[in-house]
């Protein structure tokens, strides 16, 4: 049989005029705003129009811990979506934009993969309709009006010691994660220790996948804390006069954007905050807006249900009033034998002591779901060609002996087709009554927050603050931050805060280093271990193997 990369399978469909794809969901051409023939964004009257419509059923894919050996939780989504929409129910799919930092990195982009993508792939790995190039626009208006006012004589007062933002670009670039600016003359600006994130990991992204509408979105721009004064006092970017331009920045970005699966099914993707570093979910308007459109909902959050779901949950959900009715928490065979202790090049062998040693993994991510949240789940077991009878009954056996189901599918090469066992166990999850429930009350104090977090989450015995985090902690409930959620920085790889802790560790302590305000965003972050908001590339990034050709024709991108 040929092998087809996901590029070739994508290139090969051709898509349904976006126009017809909104139709499905009743849309009228009226409320899009194309952007050739297959991509729209969606008119803020949309909103409007729905908001007294019954929502439909949301659905969340999260997955296991990550490995080098890929877990799939785009591609499930994708598939999951198509075999309900070939099920005869009308179905939409929610998920995030790519970043650019990943995809000429080595993660790859947001897509889906083989026969469970969304198209035009090319188009939404690369630059899209400029989203997140308008989200750094506006962060960096806002870097550059700070400066500016020290510059000008500095009337608010900011100590330029204590200035919290940063500036962005969205690729992966570690030569900027520190650098000093304002070096040159007088008339070059005054010269202090800077810095980048990646743009995904700017506020900005996060109080745009929050926002609520437009009045909401410049309300919280206005609210983020840029830094603080010389008597300790947070500096917002009101004080600056910068939420108006920023908004104007960001008029169309917050607009969704509609696309369509390999299969035709509607898409929604709008927004792209990692998990690891920010909340890693799409936007609250485009779920939102899905639920008014459909009656079963798809969406991701981003990397292990220790990440993406906690923060789904305790961030998106709160902020949104939503209540899931279901989870989806992808693994695969290899990824498990990687928690086991097997090296990436040894994952296609059997080795049945290795997956029962990786279980656990698994089993605290379902403890999670079911017993922390109160929700019901299904395991989705992301097929591969290498996976053994005896293995997979492995997995089903302990699955079961947690009260969870685990459902083998192949969506990844055979799109929805492949997806129909799970699709038929989440319809009749859907239907259960659950006690969804936050896993803390936002008023307690900052420090028990995160020590929640990380002991009934994590698994951890213990939070470890710097003496400099406690400072920041009280001078953060003293100026009237106290009653946010938290928002944890934490390594993707581990359920620790050590990535080289794989399995389901014991015995470990979670180390805060640093606390930051997203007053915009309405939420606290708290950094762990060695956790970086700008990544780099690796030694041979994914870049080298991507090209055009003269008829405009992308190859390489995966």
């Amino acid at each position: 049989m040929e092998y087809k990369t996901d590029i070739e399978i994508a290139q090969s469909v051709n898509p349904e005029p976006i126009v017809n794809i909104a139709k499905g969901v009743g849309i009228d051409e009226g409320d899009l705003e194309l952007y050739g023939k297959y991509k729209a964004k969606l008119s803020y009257d949309l909103v409007e129009k729905t908001k007294d419509r019954k929502d439909g059923k949301l659905i969340l894919v999260t997955a296991i811990t990550p490995t080098p050996a890929g877990e799939g939780k785009t591609t499930m989504s994708v598939g999951l979506a198509d075999a309900l929409h070939s099920l005869g129910k009308k179905t939409m799919v929610a998920l995030r934009e790519p970043s650019l930092g990943p995809v000429f990195g080595i993660k790859g982009g947001a897509a889906g993969g083989g026969y469970a993508q969304v198209i035009p792939m090319e188009d939404i790995n690369l630059h899209f309709t400029g989203d997140i190039h308008a989200i750094g626009a506006a962060n960096n208006l806002l870097a550059a009006m700070i400066d500016n006012h020290i510059h000008q004589g500095n009337d608010i007062g900011i100590d330029t010691r204590k200035i919290t933002w940063k500036r962005c670009v969205d690729m992966n670039d570690r030569q900027l994660r520190s650098i000093v600016c304002g070096l040159g003359g007088r008339t070059d600006g005054v010269p202090r220790q800077d810095g980048f994130d990646i743009t995904v990991a700017s506020e900005i992204m996060a109080i745009l996948c929050l926002a609520q509408n437009m009045e909401d979105l410049k309300e919280r721009l206005g609210n983020i804390v840029v830094g603080y004064t010389r008597d300790d006092k947070p500096v917002r970017a009101s004080d600056l006069k910068a939420e108006g331009a920023m908004a104007a920045l960001l008029k169309d970005a917050i607009k969704p954007n509609l696309v369509q699966t390999l299969e035709r099914t509607p898409a929604l993707i709008h927004g792209g905050p990692f998990a690891n570093i920010a909340h890693g979910c799409n936007s609250l308007m485009a779920t939102r807006l899905a639920l008014k459109l459909s009656d079963y909902v798809v969406t991701e959050a981003g990397f292990g249900a220790d990440l993406g779901a906690e923060k789904f949950f305790n961030i998106k959900c709160r902020a949104g009033n939503l209540k899931p009715s279901a989870v989806v928490i992808v693994a695969t065979i290899r990824a498990l034998k990687h928690h086991g202790g097997v090296a990436k090049n040894d994952l296609s062998n059997p080795n049945l002591r290795a997956l029962d040693e990786g279980m656990p993994n698994l089993l605290k991510h379902i403890e999670n779901i079911t017993q922390k949240f109160g929700l019901p789940a299904v395991v989705a077991i992301n097929k591969f060609p290498t996976d053994t009878k005896e293995e997979i009954k492995l997995v089903e056996r302990r699955c079961e002996g947690y009260g969870v189901k685990a459902v083998m599918a192949d969506v990844w090469g055979q799109g929805g087709k492949g997806g129909i066992d799970l699709a038929n166990e989440v319809l009749k999850l859907t239907e259960e009554d659950n006690t969804f429930e936050y896993l803390y009350d936002v008023n307690q104090p900052i420090v028990e927050k995160i020590e929640r977090i990380a002991l009934e989450i994590y698994g951890a015995n213990g939070v470890e603050f710097t003496s400099a985090v406690k400072r920041d902690i009280d001078r953060l409930e003293k100026n009237g931050f106290g009653n946010l959620p938290i928002c944890m920085a934490k390594t993707q790889y581990s359920l620790s805060d050590d990535p080289k802790k794989l399995g389901w560790p014991k015995d470990f302590k979670i180390g805060v280093r640093d606390v930051k305000v997203s007053a915009g965003a309405g939420f606290i972050v708290a950094l762990t271990g060695n956790i970086m908001t700008m990544p780099g590339l690796p030694k041979v990034p994914a870049a080298q193997s991507i090209d055009v050709d003269d008829k405009g024709m992308i190859s390489g991108l995966f």
